[in-house]
């Protein structure tokens, strides 16, 4: 007969746990929250429950996904312990909501808790370089996202330069991930004009991790402009709420950087006819003009040398009337005597000998 095993309690907890750490060093268990609890602001007590059983846990408030409320559907990753004081309880490594219902009720909490702070208000959204001339891309180097965001940029732009960081887009290290490689780039000596960051469709589930509210936050707390593209174009997670610009699909993402270069040299081909059409009626309009100034100056000169011809006539004609010779003509004399021309009879006495002058020749004459 085996003898019976007798252990002091400190032992018997010590065995205890050390026989569950091999047995089951981490359990994911899945319920439904109930009686959580958050002490000074550090520490996290709930229970999850099925219709059967109920098991306790324990944890950092910092392992929290966002607000939870209790009848909510959760994923916990921890591990099993029986504490000496406390009893049996799960250690909390990771909580995530599971099912759809919990993850949209989830994400409406954590909405209206950022929201509340403002990390969705139009007025923190800037302006994005179109086009930019370095991307920072985060996403699954082998989703088809991926490989539509890049067919659609080199097909409607060239010359930008993308560089990618590979993370995973979905499970429980995808928020990390993410998080990891936005403070990467943003710590980059690089100058990128905008991150982007991008996944296709799936199940809410398969959705979370950009709706959780330590990737919703490194997107509003990027220094670097964002671009979040996620799902579908119904598929809205709060990283598109909080990011500078969103975008319905990964293809439309693309589309959203850069013009269609297709578009854009029709459009400079007609700009080029418009312009070259206004400068053809300019330089018509400016011919017009000219050719009007010329007539117009040409008639303004001509009256002027008209009116200047007239005027120097009748100057002429009144300096020709003045015109000594023209008097002595009509048969006057001009009397001088020495130096001084005479204009009366007082000037002179007998004996006199003067100078007169007619219109042909001139001789001196006494006075008596």
């Amino acid at each position: 007969m085996n003898e019976e095993l007798s252990f002091s309690v400190s032992e018997f907890v010590d065995v205890f746990n050390q026989t569950i750490d091999f047995a089951y060093p981490g359990v994911t268990i899945v319920g439904e929250l109930a009686n959580l609890r958050i002490s000074k602001n550090k520490w996290v007590y709930f229970d999850l429950k099925d219709e059967a059983s109920t098991l306790k846990f324990f944890g950092s408030v910092h392992r929290l996904p966002g607000p939870l409320e209790d009848g909510m559907i959760l994923k916990v990753k921890g591990q099993p312990r029986l504490h000496n004081l406390y009893g049996f309880s799960v250690n909390v490594l990771s909580m995530q909501p599971a099912g759809e219902g919990s993850i949209r009720k989830a994400a409406a909490l954590l909405e209206a808790k950022l929201a509340k702070e403002g990390l969705f208000d139009e007025s923190r959204k800037r302006a994005i370089s179109h086009p930019p001339e370095r991307v920072a891309l985060i996403t699954s180097d082998q989703s088809a996202a991926y490989a539509d965001f890049i067919k659609i940029l080199n097909a409607r732009w060239q010359g930008v330069e993308v560089d990618l960081i590979n993370v995973q887009v979905q499970g429980e290290i995808a928020p990390t991930q993410i998080v990891l490689a936005l403070e990467e780039f943003n710590a980059s000596a690089k100058a990128y004009d905008v991150v982007v960051l991008i996944r296709g469709g799936g199940s809410a589930e398969d959705l979370a991790a950009f709706s959780t509210e330590q990737v919703t936050r490194a997107v509003a707390a990027s220094r670097i402009p964002t671009l979040v593209a996620i799902g579908h174009e119904i598929d809205v997670s709060l990283a598109e709420l909080a990011a500078d610009r969103r975008a319905s699909t990964p293809s439309n993402a693309a589309e959203l950087l850069v013009p269609d270069r297709n578009q854009v040299s029709s459009e400079l081909k007609d700009l080029k006819g418009y312009v070259s059409d206004r400068l053809k009626n300019w330089l018509e309009q400016v011919r017009r003009d000219m050719t009007r100034t010329r007539i117009d100056t040409e008639s303004r000169v001509f009256r002027i040398l008209e009116s200047e011809k007239s005027r120097l006539s009748s100057q002429l004609s009144l300096v020709a009337a003045y015109n000594p010779e023209a008097v002595l003509k009509r048969g006057y004399a001009i009397v001088r005597l020495g130096n001084d021309t005479l204009r009366s009879a007082d000037q002179v006495k007998p004996d006199d000998i003067v100078d007169v002058r007619l219109s042909k020749g001139k001789f001196k004459a006494k006075v008596e």
